[in-house]
């Protein structure tokens, strides 16, 4: 791997490849590197792109691999500076080039079969879009910019007298969710036909054959039901990449209709299925989960679902900068994102339950990978795209995590400058974060940092001081110092005779490597002193006594001891009292991804009977 350094790398067009100048350390910069080694470079770009050499292929998605892969992969390798891999993907490019018809197609369907219903034809030119405007921004390669025009001109032409919502899946959730890429190529290219194609694709995708995105915005998203009464339009990945679409035609057209319906739909994610762990959907489904999560569900929280997730809440921050997205955002990254990814960062579980074990998932499209391994890198673009901005004279840290950033600021009377900024935390292993002012020169700028909606007390002091955030917007010295400390405790969460734990934003799991039945019960009632049954009156405002242990697990990130009334006891002094019992982040359990490490969320709470 080369020296980190981006200098060679030319500034993005658009700012699709863009990341920050940053480089983060701790928690995140760690799974990120291992996740990039191991996973992204570990990755051969030419079997990606040599797949469309096959035009075979009638039901598959194997289209989709090489554009999402190209959505980690560009940006990343310009974050590390690995400009012998930046050439391993230039050659992956040239190789897909080649296979471009001269109609402009880029695919690998039969060609009876282009762009047909019951295909995910169109779904893959989406990605194959996205990854050559991503190498575009990137690197200034008009052949690939080109040849991102030629596929969307050949697409247009094809859907000229046709409903495009009638290809593909359901309800042309997939198909429609092309409208993103053919947004970000209307920004670079300002042509006239690339807005009328959105606008075609925004009208199909709201009409009642389909999906009525716009129209049924208000709707929770489990209850949607077409016209027709079909449940495809609860198809979670896909609904949110047509959302994402959305945001970015508002971008251009500024239709108060789309950013409503975007952060109305994204609303009702947040409230009605976004679980404790941040996951979302069973078989890949809305379903109301967030009250069924205590439950079993087959195939919860597909690694798909979560990075589109992130991707909506990032693209719905930077249009509203509402608070809501980063809490959203945070959950589930540290939690269910985190979780999907193997230790050292070589590949994403299918799917992440809040019980069991981890899995990588099946092979897709007669290949050895699957989409949700393809996807998940993804989500650390996304973390490093919102962790931190700046805008005008106002610099945002949204979220915590050690590195050194520098973030472009323009004055008001046009001056430009740059606030350097080192953070060091150990967040969320605790609450205590600490930032220092490393610009060379006094600035005057208004730091926002943001204070999680879970944190009900939160200290912030200034050189030493205690302040609050009115005080941050003011005339900042080289070495000023911003510390801020963030109340952490365990919480219990019940839910139908169900408790789990969370503590900040991450959420508990019990864990087989850490002894006892990780399914044992709470009881609601227990003998506190041997003379009476005692009954805890409300367990949700209870606070059980936790303590952060030391781990001798080296992937065990955050272990944790509670004291319980746990079990079913026989008649003794010695069973009626609580015992130590212990958790770890849910990002850590089940980590081994066999049996040892066995783990669960939501245990039985229940009230102890006896006769008498």
């Amino acid at each position: 791997m080369m020296p980190l350094s981006s200098s060679s790398f030319p500034t993005g067009l658009s700012g699709l490849a863009a990341l920050p100048n940053a480089k983060i350390h701790g928690l995140v910069g760690e799974c990120l590197t291992r996740c990039y080694r191991n996973h992204i470079a570990g990755s051969d770009p030419l079997v990606l792109s040599g797949y469309f050499h096959n035009r075979q292929q009638s039901w598959t998605w194997q289209s989709e691999f090489w554009g999402k892969w190209m959505h980690s992969a560009v940006p990343l390798a310009r974050y590390f500076g690995d400009e012998c891999f930046k050439q391993r993907i230039a050659d992956s490019v040239r190789d897909l080039l080649s296979t471009q018809d001269a109609d402009g197609y880029i695919g690998n369907c039969k060609p009876e079969l282009r762009y047909a219903k019951g295909t995910w034809d169109v779904w893959g030119t989406k990605y194959t879009l996205l990854g050559l405007l991503h190498w575009f921004d990137a690197t200034h390669d008009e052949n690939a910019l080109t040849a991102a025009q030629r596929l969307a001109d050949g697409l247009i032409r094809h859907f000229q007298d046709r409903d495009i919502a009638q290809s593909g899946w359901y309800l042309g959730l997939p198909s429609c969710s092309v409208l993103e890429p053919i947004v970000l190529l209307c920004k670079i290219k300002k042509e006239p036909r690339y807005l009328a194609f959105a606008d075609q694709i925004r009208n199909a995708v709201d009409a009642d054959t389909s999906a009525r995105l716009v129209r049924d915005a208000d709707v929770p998203v489990f209850l949607r039901k077409t016209k027709g009464g079909l449940d495809s339009s609860l198809k979670a990945y896909e609904m949110m990449s047509c959302y994402q679409g959305l945001l970015e035609l508002h971008d251009i057209t500024g239709e108060d209709a789309l950013l409503r319906a975007a952060e109305t739909a994204a609303t009702h994610i947040w409230k009605e299925e976004i679980n404790l762990a941040g996951g979302a959907a069973a078989g890949e489904h809305w379903y109301g989960g967030s009250e069924k999560q205590h439950l079993p569900y087959n195939r919860l929280n597909e690694t798909c679902v979560l990075t589109t997730w992130l991707r909506l809440c990032r693209k719905l921050w930077e249009k509203t900068r509402a608070p809501v997205w980063l809490d959203a955002f945070e959950r589930t990254f540290f939690n269910a994102y985190l979780a999907a990814m193997k230790p050292d960062g070589s590949c994403f579980a299918q799917y992440t339950p809040l019980e069991g074990t981890r899995a990588p998932g099946e092979h897709h499209c007669h290949t050895e990978t699957n989409c949700c391994n393809a996807n998940g890198p993804r989500g650390f673009v996304e973390f490093l795209k919102l962790a931190a901005d700046a805008s005008g004279s106002t610099v945002w840290l949204n979220l915590f995590s050690s590195g050194n950033w520098k973030l472009p600021l323009c004055g008001e009377n046009g001056t430009r400058s740059e606030v350097r900024l080192e953070v060091y935390t150990d967040y969320p292993r605790r609450g205590e974060i600490l930032i220092w002012n490393r610009t060379p020169e006094p600035c005057e700028f208004h730091l926002v940092p943001h204070i999680p909606g879970w944190c009900e007390n939160a200290t912030i002091r200034l050189n030493g001081e205690p302040c609050d955030q009115s005080d941050l917007n003011r005339l900042w010295k080289p070495g000023d110092q911003l510390s801020i400390l963030l109340d952490m405790p365990v919480k219990p969460i019940v839910q139908n005779d169900s408790i789990a734990f969370v503590r900040g934003p991450i959420l508990l799991a019990r864990d087989a490597r850490f002894g006892g039945q990780v399914g044992e019960p709470v009881r609601r009632n227990f003998y506190s002193d041997g003379s009476g049954e005692t009954e805890i009156p409300d367990v949700e405002k209870t606070r059980f006594p936790f303590h952060v242990v030391r781990s001798d697990a080296a992937d065990v990130w955050l272990r944790l001891v509670g004291i319980l009334p746990t079990g079913v006891h026989a008649e003794s002094v010695r069973d009626g009292w609580p015992e130590a019992v212990g958790f770890c982040d849910f990002a850590s359990a089940g980590n081994t991804w066999d049996s040892r490490s066995a783990y669960r969320v939501w245990l039985p709470l229940v009230r102890f009977e006896s006769r008498r």
